[in-house]
């Protein structure tokens, strides 16, 4: 289900905190949730984005945008791409959560495993960050999934995304900056380069809007670690469209990084390209 509205705050909600006000209007929503919705500048307060710790005001008008609550793997949108040798590929749409949260309300992927694969043991592979879109990879036996993990380990795992960036982008790059993702919202990009070249991000440049001054970019990983493309891309001054962490801007269409293609021994599967 798709939610989207406004709402007006009374005296009750007087002098609170957004992200405790908003629940009466995203019923069953956890706090990590509306937190999470208020650092996306998808809740307005008159017109202007505010942090989940704003204190509202009465008569204040209050706009969220496009909350998405499963309801069920149907109602979402989740389909089986491909199912083959004990894998499975599922296309995950934007705004949705892949594994499910210790402690937390909110749906996700993960959750309906067992009633898109009844009778087998689906195990979530790979995850995808809440904003991006495309291929989630499910092992359906313990032993699909002890090979993943060997392949992970062996390297021979390639995962490919596309990304549109601000600015032009030309040829092919590697970028190969060490990650630090302990503790920390953001992912920051380090200046010494990581030996394990399963870390690293390789760029392939497709083409270039001039109007907009965008480019389209295949981005190839082996072993992603958190926001690993959205961090290297905007290291190197090309943040994703629609990036709310990493300086993309704001974008209709929300985050443009969508994981399109896996390949590895045995198995490779490939959703439609959205952009």
């Amino acid at each position: 289900m798709l939610f989207e509205g406004t709402f007006s705050v009374d005296e009750s909600g007087d002098g609170q905190r957004l992200d405790r006000v908003m629940e009466a209007f995203l019923p069953g929503t956890g706090l990590r949730l509306r937190r999470r919705l208020c650092d996306e500048k998808r809740v307005l307060v008159d017109g202007r984005a505010r942090k989940p710790g704003y204190r509202v005001r009465t008569g204040e008008t209050v706009e969220i945008k496009q909350v998405l609550q499963m309801t069920s793997s149907g109602g979402l949108g989740l389909r089986v791409v491909k199912r083959e040798g004990g894998f499975a590929a599922l296309n995950k749409p934007g705004g949705v959560h892949s594994a499910a949260i210790a402690g937390g309300s909110e749906p996700s992927v993960e959750s309906f495993l067992p009633d898109l694969f009844p009778g087998d043991s689906p195990v979530l592979l790979n995850r995808l960050d809440f904003l991006t879109s495309g291929l989630l990879l499910v092992a359906l036996t313990p032993e699909a999934r002890e090979a993943y993990l060997a392949y992970e380990d062996e390297g021979v795992i390639n995962k490919f995304y596309l990304a549109r960036v601000r600015g032009r982008m030309d040829g092919i790059i590697s970028i190969r900056s060490r990650l630090d993702t302990d503790d920390r919202k953001t992912t920051r990009v380090l200046s010494e380069p990581d030996p394990d070249h399963r870390r690293w991000t390789g760029i392939t440049a497709l083409s270039h809007d001039n109007a907009a001054d965008t480019s389209l970019v295949r981005c190839l990983i082996m072993k992603g670690a958190r926001h690993q493309i959205r961090a290297h891309l905007a290291s190197i001054g090309h943040p994703i469209l629609g990036d709310p962490l990493y300086g993309g801007g704001e974008s209709r269409r929300g985050l443009m990084l969508q994981h399109l293609r896996i390949e590895m021994p045995g198995f490779q599967a490939e959703g439609i390209p959205l952009f």
